[in-house]
């Protein structure tokens, strides 16, 4: 009986050592337990797709993160990507659907997507990203024995944000931390935008005027403006942000006769992790591990159970 199970064995392993040394450029396969899905909305077809969980994280996670990026700020993603939907199908289990396939949740691409978009590069870039993911099956962010609220975004301004300075909610795990490495990397840390004086107001909604008065009334504890006052009118710095069509809310207006000149630090709303900063931490020698601890203050990294 055991010389059968040894030469069963052998029948199976030795054409599996084969492939693995000889065909480098076939795309590797990804399993993932099929009773377990994720609803999500396609926001261009306004219909639901059931996708099983593991897949879809995969799917955010070539959606969400540059495919070129290292293999430890790629787990990184991973875990946290895999944390969001997790959170957010407890939050909405009563609902129609878990998440949307846009930035409004995580951005989720499927492979016919992903085929059209990497062209030529699919198959390398598939490896790494299935890599990422394989080795961090399951793997989800906990605090406290709950999921946590894994917000990600893509640059910070050289510090990160505290939960409730940007959203409502305090959580003793998003917490402001130093993210100093991300001008080292991102070609998106800083960004000057140009308007003539007569579009910035019609942006805002404002009566043209020759002189133009700004003055910052609140920010955040790192500079994020918070509220200010443009020509007497207040505004929140969110509202400026999405009408100007900024990178984020860590801007300076200038006002240069006839034109004005509003530059941006970082990209996104700055609470959780910066993927940047993953990035050069990755860079820099840090596990996936060390990255997600140092931007998740206190969490755990836990498993999802195999009966779930």
């Amino acid at each position: 009986m055991k010389k059968v199970f040894l030469i069963t064995i052998l029948i199976l392993v030795i054409p599996y050592c084969i492939v693995t040394l000889f065909m480098h450029e076939e795309e590797m396969k990804f399993y993932y337990d099929s009773n377990q899905v994720v609803r999500v909305k396609r926001q261009n077809t306004n219909t639901i797709e059931r996708i099983p969980f593991e897949l879809y994280v995969k799917g955010v996670l070539a959606g969400e993160m540059p495919a070129n990026f290292e293999e430890e700020a790629l787990k990184a993603q991973a875990v946290a990507a895999r944390s969001y939907v997790l959170k957010k199908m407890e939050q909405n289990k009563e609902k129609e659907y878990d998440v949307v396939d846009t930035v409004d949740n995580q951005v989720y691409l499927s492979d016919e997507e992903l085929k059209a978009k990497w062209k030529t590069d699919y198959v390398g870039k598939m490896n790494k990203i299935t890599a990422a993911i394989t080795a961090t099956t399951g793997e989800y962010l906990s605090y406290n024995g709950k999921v946590a609220e894994a917000f990600f975004f893509s640059t910070s301004t050289g510090m990160t944000e505290n939960s409730e300075e940007v959203f409502s909610e305090k959580l003793p795990y998003l917490r402001s931390v130093k993210s100093e490495w991300d001008e080292e990397v991102s070609p998106v840390f800083k960004e000057h935008h140009d308007f003539s004086l007569n579009d910035f107001y019609q942006l805002l909604g404002l009566k043209y005027q020759t002189k133009l008065q700004v003055t910052i009334t609140k920010t955040t504890s790192t500079g994020r403006v918070k509220e200010l006052m443009i020509n007497g009118t207040t505004f929140t710095g969110n509202t400026v942000y999405q009408k100007l069509k900024l990178r984020s809310t860590f801007f300076t207006i200038t006002q240069h006769g006839n034109s004005v000149s509003v530059t941006t630090k970082g990209y996104g709303h700055g609470v959780g992790m910066s993927q940047y900063g993953a990035e050069a931490m990755a860079k820099k020698g840090y596990r996936y591990d060390a990255i997600l601890k140092h931007y998740y203050q206190g969490i755990e990294i836990k498993k999802i159970e195999k009966d779930v």
